[in-house]
């Protein structure tokens, strides 16, 4: 019957943070209401249901809440394949900010791991069966919180800069200035200072961005976007470093821990970081307001 519905009775609750992780994963059916998560319907079939099931393992407040209240271990889909190649790592964590975190397969057949989700020896289990994981990248200070725990479970090298390194000072790998470094075959690390001090874009094989909190999707603008009203260190600094580093970029993917994820042409992504960088150079010091945030 047209309209039927395939799980009745999930609802959002009282935890709900304004993260966007669950409205990413279940879009339609996930949508900010008087600034929080709230379920504008509910699923019409099994895919629906199985986007709603994704988004509650996302939530880090674990705020969707599906018929009866308990979630599924047996439905959880994380790590969750975005393409061959790079995985969704879920399970967001309070910790981070409700972050998203990636596993990035390597030729080799290890992985990396960039920023990190919720920490518990099980999750760590889950990721490590999709590969061995040879290092933890954080992206700034604000993603660090478990990054020396995983890197541990794993014997993996954990990565931050030095901008950042009293967010994770026993880091085994330290990123220094801002010329871009490569960390290992194909994959290039650009200091992006702006977002915080040591923020660092992750570059992989010329096709996946992982971009940290510097930038990323926006649904209400359809454009990449900075995050201008969550700046800690300086919006200017931010406009600095695009203009040092937008042109070495080219990319398909991008694949930010804060807003949504996005794939393109990579000349259209050049086209559209031209545009961001043009705009951010236009942009001035803010107070923090995260409720300003286009998501």
């Amino acid at each position: 019957m047209s309209g039927e519905r395939f799980e009745d009775g999930w609802y959002v609750d009282e935890r709900c943070t304004n993260c966007d992780a669950a409205r990413q994963l279940a879009p339609g059916l996930i949508g900010e209401v008087d600034g929080r998560s709230a379920v504008l319907r509910q699923p019409r079939d099994g895919a629906e249901a199985g986007q709603l099931h994704a988004a509650a393992h996302a939530c880090p407040t674990r705020s969707i809440r599906p018929p009866g209240g308990r979630l599924d271990a047996g439905l959880d889909p994380f790590p969750m394949a975005l393409d061959d190649t790079v995985h969704l790592c879920g399970h967001n964590s309070t910790h981070t900010a409700g972050a998203n975190s990636y596993l990035l397969r390597r030729p080799d057949g290890t992985a990396m791991m960039v920023d990190t989700p919720r920490w518990s020896t099980a999750l760590a289990a889950r990721y490590e069966r999709l590969a061995p994981v040879t290092d933890v990248l954080l992206t700034h200070r604000d993603h660090a919180a478990h990054g020396r725990r995983y890197a541990d479970r794993f014997g993996a090298r954990l990565w931050i800069h030095e901008g950042d390194l009293d967010a994770s000072q026993d880091a085994d790998r330290v990123l220094r200035g801002t010329d871009p470094v490569e960390i290992a075959e194909g994959v290039i690390a650009h200091p992006l200072p702006g977002h915080t001090r040591g923020s660092v874009l992750f570059l992989a094989d010329d096709r996946y961005c992982f971009s940290g909190d510097s930038f990323y999707w926006s649904r209400t603008t359809g454009d990449i976007e900075v995050a201008e009203s969550v700046t800690w260190y300086d919006i200017r600094e931010l406009a600095a470093s695009l203009a040092r580093t937008a042109g070495r970029l080219r990319f398909e993917w991008l694949l930010p821990g804060h807003g949504d994820r996005r794939r393109l042409p990579a000349d259209e992504m050049a086209r559209r970081l031209r545009g961001l960088t043009a705009r951010t150079r236009e942009l001035r010091p803010r107070p923090v307001d995260f409720t300003a945030v286009r998501w």
